[in-house]
């Protein structure tokens, strides 16, 4: 008699074979903020905002690029550009697969040893100034652990023409330094113009004005995280993140678009090496500055 069932029914994987064989695998993936996902179930689009725990459960927030909020039980059930994921908390991910050294040690996201246990230590006098919220972001998602190991404040400018009363106000000092990542800071810009002022000032040494040669610190950011062999080049007259995301393909019709642009972008950041060494190096150096003086109060 023919056996209709076969020697082994669990032989064979249906999801390796017929229908079955060319469907993406689901993965694993950290709920980072800023990471843009869509619900399968709802068809909402956002980027996430944080994950909490709602009546036992944890659940991820996510917001659209109109601003509008909802809230999904963490797990299976999403996608990100166009593939299944099981969105994960994002620490747990950093516990078990986070950067290590060959001895184990944990990396930050800035390719510092990380230091374990230990509060965030009370603020410095010396302060690290960028120019703005977006610049701000990027700065917190790679080296915002050592900034708080090592106490350091970062405040935005809201723009470099205020830097001049910023710093007036700041009144650096010996034990006071400033420190100043300004974008497109090349030679003739406004920007390399307002530096050389400040720095000629009478507390000009202890302040140090660095920046990266890009009009936006978006393009700090390595264009092969968003799909691009390079960032496009925006004519003048047009708005640079305007420009970029028509670029992208993606909306680019108001400050809503812009923002869930952005929040696309820093999603894609990971860690240090997602940057350009024009902007670490840039950082590093600033950190150094400010953290080389005696804390005094």
């Amino acid at each position: 008699m023919n056996d209709r069932y076969g020697s082994d029914v669990l032989s064979a994987d249906p999801h390796r074979t017929g229908s079955y064989a060319h469907r993406p695998i689901t993965r694993d993936l950290a709920a980072e903020p800023g990471l843009v996902v869509e619900e399968v179930a709802s068809g909402f689009v956002g980027a996430v905002v944080r994950v909490e725990k709602s009546g036992g459960m944890r659940v991820v927030v996510l917001e659209d690029r109109r601003g509008g909020r909802r809230t999904f039980p963490l797990g299976p059930g999403f996608w990100v550009d166009g593939k299944p994921v099981n969105l994960v908390p994002a620490a747990a991910r950093q516990r078990s697969q986070g950067p290590t050294t060959a001895g184990g040690r944990r990396l930050t996201a800035s390719g510092s040893l990380a230091v374990e246990g230990q509060r965030a230590r009370v603020a410095r006098a010396s302060r690290i100034w960028v120019e703005g919220r977006h610049d701000a972001e990027l700065v917190e998602r790679v080296w915002g652990d050592d900034l708080r190991v090592e106490g350091v404040v970062v405040e935005m400018l809201d723009g470099v023409d205020n830097l001049e009363a910023v710093l007036r106000d700041f009144r650096p000092g010996p034990t006071r330094r400033a420190g100043v990542l300004v974008d497109h800071l090349v030679p003739g810009s406004k920007e390399s113009r307002i530096a050389a002022k400040v720095t000629a000032g009478t507390a000009g040494e202890h302040v140090l004005v660095l920046g990266h040669p890009y009009v936006d610190v978006w393009q700090a950011v390595r264009p092969e995280r968003v799909g691009l062999r390079a960032w496009p080049d925006i004519p003048r007259g047009t708005d640079i993140k305007v420009g970029t995301l028509r670029a992208l393909g993606w909306p680019h019709a108001d400050q809503a678009d812009i923002a869930q642009g952005w929040k696309r972008i820093l999603g894609r950041v990971r860690d240090y090496k997602d940057l350009s060494p024009a902007l670490l190096g840039r950082m590093e150096e600033l950190i150094d500055f400010v953290t080389a003086v005696p804390e005094h109060g």
